[in-house]
């Protein structure tokens, strides 16, 4: 990949200097995972991190048997970022949603260019202030309708990682189990609330291609109090 292409996919790099962007590379590892296949797992938070090249993720809680998505990442995003600095271990693992390429930094690595590089050092933080507001804002909405709740979730994954298309912003068709859990709402509800999205017009899901249409983003975006 070249530096100009890397600079313009993640939003971190945006302020790297050409140095930086060509010794991250030199240093990044590439993966390849299959949809469903483990990403990060439980005990290895804190060893490196991750930039979402292409495809889909989510961050899930496991405790016993059970798990629930905390977060979904898509294309030109990042994550592990929290564990490298604080080394403390996690109780959550990554799931690819769809096939999934990554480039992954080791922490050592990671560490050392934050130190070279003040800008990127900045911006990194700017990123993380700004996940820190989502997630108050999220608890802010936990009083509100689930149906503005739901929206709110579509416009933010439309915002940060939808397509361009014919038909609308795309985003990948995510389960609606994991939709649920993010949203922290039932799945009856995200299902009933999905279909009526689908009845008025405001989304389409291509099942076939695995794809959701966020058709009128406007209105939704109005549903989600965003306007």
């Amino acid at each position: 990949m070249q530096t100009e292409v890397f600079s313009e996919l993640f939003p971190l790099m945006s302020t790297a200097t050409p140095q930086t962007l060509e010794w991250l590379l030199n240093v990044a590892i590439e993966h390849e995972y299959p949809s469903g296949r483990a990403v990060v797992m439980e005990d290895a938070w804190g060893n490196a991190v991750y930039f979402v090249v292409s495809g889909w993720v989510k961050v899930r809680r496991t405790v016993g048997e059970d798990s629930v998505a905390l977060a979904i990442f898509g294309k030109g995003d990042f994550f592990g970022e929290m564990a490298i600095l604080d080394e403390s271990p996690r109780s959550t693992d990554v799931i690819a949603l769809s096939s999934v390429n990554l480039l992954s930094v080791s922490r050592e690595r990671f560490i050392q260019i934050l130190f070279k590089d003040p800008q990127l050092h900045h911006r990194m933080l700017q990123l993380m202030v700004r996940r820190l507001r989502q997630i108050n804002l999220r608890l802010q909405m936990r009083s509100s309708p689930p149906a503005v709740k739901l929206a709110h979730t579509l416009v933010t994954l439309g915002e940060s990682y939808g397509q361009e298309s014919n038909c609308g912003k795309e985003i990948f068709n995510i389960p609606f189990k994991d939709l649920a859990e993010v949203t922290e709402i039932g799945v009856d509800e995200t299902t009933k609330i999905m279909e009526k999205l689908h009845e008025k017009g405001w989304i389409k899901i291509d099942n076939t291609n695995n794809i959701i249409y966020l058709v009128n983003f406007k209105q939704l975006m109005n549903l989600a109090g965003k306007v």
